[in-house]
């Protein structure tokens, strides 16, 4: 296996988060629009769907040739973002893009609960380099991040269902990402407790 390279944060960040910021900015701009494609009309929302699914398949490739490693959880991503979207554009019908992120979190806390029933923490497997924790606080994150993703697929689903397409999208475009943010900053006290202190020597 080829060693992970280290790139540009700024431009890392851009091939993380650009393809999602993309899609608001276009969603935005074409939201109240139809447009008409082989005789079959489709709303703005299918339109930038069909749009993403390439540019983050590609923003994901260019990352992964510029870093040569991706994590399971972005792979699993664009997996199901091709799938979903796909469905999306083809059926022309964006609940199935919508329900995405449900799927995406119901696997990733699946996941984790496996393993927890495993006595293993699979979160330390993908994150030990960079939070060195003891066991007992890597079993203890990862039942927390296990009910935290449970919550996100829940939240979601009430949010696509029960609400507005703009509200989904900004839950999407924000929600998701600052929910993850506060999650690990409430974790504070935590990685104080369990920590591992690298040696000075």
């Amino acid at each position: 296996m080829s060693e992970a390279r280290e790139i540009n944060p700024m431009l890392r960040a851009g091939l993380e988060y650009g393809p999602v910021l993309a899609f608001l900015v276009a969603y935005l701009w074409l939201k109240d629009n139809t447009y008409t494609f082989g005789g079959t009309e489709y709303d703005g929302f299918i339109v930038v769907t069909a749009m993403f699914v390439p540019l983050l398949v590609l923003s994901t490739g260019a990352l992964w040739a510029l870093t040569g490693k991706l994590s399971r959880m972005q792979v699993a991503t664009v997996v199901l973002v091709v799938i979903f979207g796909g469905l999306s554009v083809w059926l022309n019908d964006d609940r199935f893009f919508k329900m995405k992120p449900t799927l995406i979190y119901v696997l990733f806390g699946g996941l984790l609960a496996v393993g927890l029933l495993r006595g293993q923490s699979y979160l330390k497997y993908v994150m030990e380099e960079m939070m060195p924790l003891r066991d007992e606080g890597w079993m203890l994150l990862t039942k927390r991040l296990m009910f935290f993703f449970f919550g996100l697929a829940l939240a979601n689903e009430l949010i696509w269902r029960f609400f507005s397409t703009d509200t989904w999208v900004y839950f999407k475009t924000f929600g998701l990402t600052a929910a993850i943010f506060v999650f690990f900053m409430a974790q504070g006290k935590l990685f104080e407790a369990y920590g591992e202190k690298k040696d000075q020597s």
